[in-house]
């Protein structure tokens, strides 16, 4: 007889199911890049949401796998990429370092997410923010490398304009987190 009963709050779910999830999230972060607002040279797209919610949910590993499935798509020529970009030119262009923080930060998410589960709202948040930074910091040092800009520059236009609604993704993240579990 087979048991078709999968408690998903526990890590009792297979490999195969894992793989959909992440395969999942890939597709989700890939439809959030083509939700576009143009703010400068890095522009404001809803992937960073898909990010900290891969992480929270599947954990580190599945998190980077599906953030890495992702950047890989976009590398093969798939248009997945913020405004339908694609191509391994994109990853070492000015806004690459995003791309690879995508990966790191579901990463260190899920790994927070996994050592030390979080009691409070305010806690998910920590650890989104957390992703945050991680994102902005590979994201900013690539744009400024790549386009010769002075770090504070790189800062002013790669970072400072995303952060108020970057904020709110990590609180939307962080309660949807709070209330699913993969």
């Amino acid at each position: 007889m087979v048991n078709n009963n999968y408690d998903i709050s526990q890590n009792h779910v297979s490999p195969v199911r894992k793989m959909v999830y992440a395969s999942l999230f890939a597709a989700m972060t890939a439809v959030g890049a083509f939700m576009v607002i143009p703010l400068g040279p890095i522009p404001f797209t809803l992937q960073v949401l898909f990010v900290f919610m891969a992480g929270s949910m599947l954990k580190a590993r599945w998190g980077m796998i599906s953030m890495i499935i992702y950047v890989l798509l976009g590398v093969i020529g798939l248009p997945v990429f913020s405004g339908g970009a694609s191509g391994f030119g994109v990853l070492i262009g000015p806004t690459g370092g995003y791309l690879f923080g995508f990966i790191v930060a579901a990463g260190l998410i899920g790994y927070f997410f996994e050592h030390n589960p979080p009691s409070h709202i305010m806690v998910n948040i920590i650890y989104m923010l957390a992703g945050l930074i991680v994102i902005y910091v590979m994201g900013v040092v690539q744009l400024a490398f790549i386009a010769r800009l002075d770090l504070t520059t790189a800062i002013a236009l790669g970072a400072v304009p995303f952060l108020p609604a970057d904020v709110i993704k990590a609180i939307v993240a962080a309660v949807i987190s709070t209330r699913y579990d993969i």
